[in-house]
């Protein structure tokens, strides 16, 4: 009785880490790849990596650094690309924490105005304040797809493992 309930545990477990993991891609408070992967790891340690083996979490382990560092770039060449200063840099990331606490759409609203706050304390300048946020928020949003995208895959490559 007591492996029954130490493998449900642990498939539970799994289960959580991967749906924690999936609402992270979009919810920056949540390492969502990293979650994924831990969910992953989990699933393939109950049986002992007999159908989830090694090369399966390696697989995964690529796609969450992929998507990790996807996530990270794309929001930094959107707005390198505008010229952005480093305080539009900083504006965006604070803009982010703002957005936490205002809910599903703070989370995509502030990172913009704050990219367009920053730019506008360093440079004065109305119109390249815009440019910046708008192409900080297109890249940020670019990452986030890219992020979503690769732990989907990872979580698909996982249940292919297990049914296979």
């Amino acid at each position: 009785m007591g492996i029954e309930w130490t493998v449900w545990a642990g498939w539970a477990m799994s289960v959580l880490l991967i749906v924690l993991g999936l609402a992270g891609t979009v919810l920056p408070a949540l390492p969502g790849p990293a979650l994924v992967l831990a969910g992953i790891v989990v699933g393939a340690w109950i049986d002992d990596f007999t159908r989830v083996g090694v090369v399966t979490v390696a697989v995964a382990a690529v796609l969450a650094a992929l998507a990790w560092l996807l996530d990270y770039l794309a929001g930094l060449m959107g707005a390198r690309r505008a010229g952005a200063s480093p305080q539009a840099l900083v504006g965006a990331t604070l803009g982010t924490v703002v957005g936490l606490f205002m809910g599903f759409v703070g989370v995509f609203v502030m990172p913009f105005v704050g990219a367009i706050a920053g730019e506008y304390l360093a440079q004065r300048d109305h119109g390249r304040a815009l440019k910046v946020g708008l192409y900080t928020w297109v890249g940020i949003m670019l990452g986030l797809v890219a992020k979503v995208v690769l732990s989907l895959v990872m979580v698909g490559v996982f249940v292919i493992a297990l049914l296979w």
